[in-house]
């Protein structure tokens, strides 16, 4: 929490210096207005690249041209949890994007998530209000990320007691003797089995079925004699 205030600084500072845009209609297709650092055709329009970094895994790139100002945002990811979480409300933002008005539908390369502000939205917002916004995401999205994985850590804790509650009484039931199934003459049930040539496999359901009576294929036909006309 220390490095997060100068981090969030560097970032404020950096944007309003980058924030200075203004129209600038197209060099190629005459009434054709297009962020510059989205098309990015003419070199001369556009500004240097600036990364500020607090660590390896938390960055942020200002791309800056002169209509229009490109900000992607690299989140804290620290284990395999908080990679799914983040990219799964990333994702859910980014459906969005329409509501969010200065959202980016698809982040840049290495980044999780873009924000892409032009020279239209600087007319009709304060510029400094984007700016809160843009940090005020960057101070709210590592908690955001934090209790997501905190409620998925503890549901998983009270999915893993319930089962193993559940397996521990299962446990506790005795299994019913197949031995001691009782026929109604008092035979038991495995010797008639066994006598009559049947097999049975209670848990796997195998059941073979008695030999069946012979069958007359083999017998010799009567001998039809042919009826006498009158």
């Amino acid at each position: 929490m220390a490095t997060l205030k100068p981090y969030l600084s560097a970032v404020r500072q950096t944007l309003n210096a980058a924030m200075c845009v203004e129209n600038f209609n197209s060099q190629v297709v005459e009434r054709h207005n297009k962020p510059e650092v989205e098309v990015r055709g003419n070199k001369e329009l556009l500004l240097r690249p600036l990364v500020i970094s607090r660590n390896e895994k938390e960055r942020v790139l200002i791309e800056g041209s002169i209509n229009s100002i490109r900000v992607s945002i690299a989140v804290k990811q620290a284990d395999e949890i908080e990679k799914i979480l983040c990219h799964k409300f990333m994702r859910f933002m980014m459906m969005r994007a329409e509501n969010f008005v200065i959202l980016r539908r698809t982040p840049i390369e290495g980044y999780d998530i873009s924000f892409l502000i032009t020279n239209f939205h600087t007319e009709v917002m304060f510029k400094n209000k984007l700016v809160d916004f843009v940090i005020h995401f960057m101070e709210e999205i590592d908690k955001e990320i934090s209790e997501m994985k905190l409620a998925l850590n503890a549901r998983a804790r009270i999915s893993a007691e319930e089962f193993l509650k559940r397996d521990s009484m299962r446990n506790e039931v005795q299994p019913r003797e197949e031995s001691g199934c009782k026929l109604n003459n008092g035979e038991n049930r495995t010797d008639f089995d066994r006598r009559e040539g049947t097999r049975f496999t209670l848990r796997l359901g195998y059941y073979r079925l008695p030999r069946l009576h012979k069958t007359h294929e083999n017998s010799p036909r009567r001998s039809q004699k042919p009826r006498e006309r009158n």
